[in-house]
């Protein structure tokens, strides 16, 4: 999960790593109020969106006093940036800035390690500058076992080329950032612009955090940190029932019992929606290893409330959960949800128990409900009742 700049930035301050003071504001008033709450001088107005480019764009500006304050979130607020919608703003403190530095620490999923990255230039576009100069951003592997401790953080600043006059400063920050990246299980610790202000404090002025959600039983605190009306609906409600369901832009809903089954199930859905009008899968739903009534009924629900939905496949390959218990799970599911169920489901079985699993659904003769033995062929008549909305 991506955190906002405001986010990130009451996280870094309760690990101690220095901060600008700021406040939060949804409307022009909240804004004024901030500022004043600042000491009443110069401040920045930051629109709060999880995407970059926000200078550009025209939603990061200078305000000189409350009022200004208050018009430039006026101008702000309700802005798009690169298809976010600005609902809050940042108001912080405006940093008197001599030089602009860059540090990241992120997972390196390629090297199955963490990576630390650190340049004396910052305050721009680091992918750009890791293109046109990489010899400038320093990349330096952190063994997860002994991470960032002094010793490393010298390395890291010694290797992009800190001066003396702030080597020190830097270390220290950088520690306190890698206690953020493993205290709060992130992925992704980045400050762009790490500054040195004309009083030499080294302060970190912007920062992007990528919490890592598989660690959400660790941090209850971070369910507050979710934004909810960036949320699909339908993401908010399967989470809430414990499935683990992505929305996609397609007409075929998805259900499989695997992560890997059901990645297979996209491709294969995807591949016959091409003979099909260009049909598309809708969703990413692993029900994992139990298929029960209720998790079956519960994915059907979440499923069938997409309004892009045009048919269901269920591809379910049965192994601990076998497949009669599969089928059972189904034809409990559609009568939990009655007249909700309104749209064809195709249903392929196979392994454990598989015979007994299909003269189950034979036998309930649900109209909505289609047997197809194999995948592809599954696939392809959800493909089909996708395209053409009938049974």
């Amino acid at each position: 999960m991506d955190l906002f700049e405001y986010q990130a930035r009451d996280m870094f301050a309760a690990h101690g790593v220095p901060v600008l003071g700021g406040r939060v504001a949804t409307t022009p008033e909240e804004a004024q109020a901030a500022a004043e709450a600042l000491g009443g001088g110069t401040v920045v107005v930051k629109a709060q969106v999880k995407t970059g480019g926000r200078g550009k764009a025209g939603g990061v500006k200078l305000a000189h006093s409350p009022a200004e304050a208050a018009d430039r979130a006026r101008d702000i607020l309700g802005m798009d940036i690169k298809g976010h919608t600005v609902h809050r703003v940042l108001i912080a403190e405006a940093a008197t800035i001599a030089e602009e530095y860059y540090f990241s620490i992120l997972l390196d999923r390629t090297n199955r390690t963490y990576l630390a990255m650190a340049s004396r230039e910052g305050g721009v576009e680091i992918e750009q500058l890791a293109v046109e100069r990489p010899e400038a951003l320093a990349r330096i592997p952190v063994d997860a076992l002994t991470g960032i401790d002094e010793a490393k953080a010298r390395e890291i600043v010694d290797a992009a080329g800190f001066a003396d006059d702030v080597r020190d400063g830097v270390v220290d920050v950088v520690q306190k950032l890698w206690t953020v990246f493993t205290a709060e299980d992130a992925t992704l610790v980045e400050v762009n612009p790490l500054v040195k202000s004309e009083e030499g404090r080294i302060i970190a002025l912007d920062g992007k955090v990528t919490i890592d959600e598989n660690a959400e039983f660790r941090h209850p605190g971070h369910a507050d940190l979710v934004d909810v009306e960036a949320t699909d609906p339908l993401e908010r409600k399967a989470k809430e029932t414990g499935l683990n369901y992505v929305k996609l832009d397609g007409e075929v809903g998805i259900i499989g019992n695997g992560a890997g089954l059901v990645m297979s199930t996209l491709d294969v859905v995807a591949y016959a929606g091409e003979q099909h009008g260009g049909v598309k899968p809708a969703n990413f739903l692993d029900i994992g290893g139990g298929a029960s009534a209720q998790v079956m009924a519960n994915g059907l629900d979440v499923i069938l409330g997409d309004p892009q939905v045009k048919s269901v496949f269920v591809n379910v390959f049965g192994g601990i959960t076998a497949c009669d218990e599969v089928a059972k799970g189904i034809v409990s599911a559609l009568g939990i949800l009655g007249d909700e169920a309104s749209k064809p489901l195709v249903v392929r079985l196979d392994g454990n128990n598989v015979e007994e699993g299909r003269r189950i659904l034979a036998e309930a003769a649900h109209p909505l409900v289609t047997v197809v033995d194999t995948m592809d062929g599954a696939a392809a008549k959800a493909a089909e009742l996708a395209a053409t909305g009938k049974a």
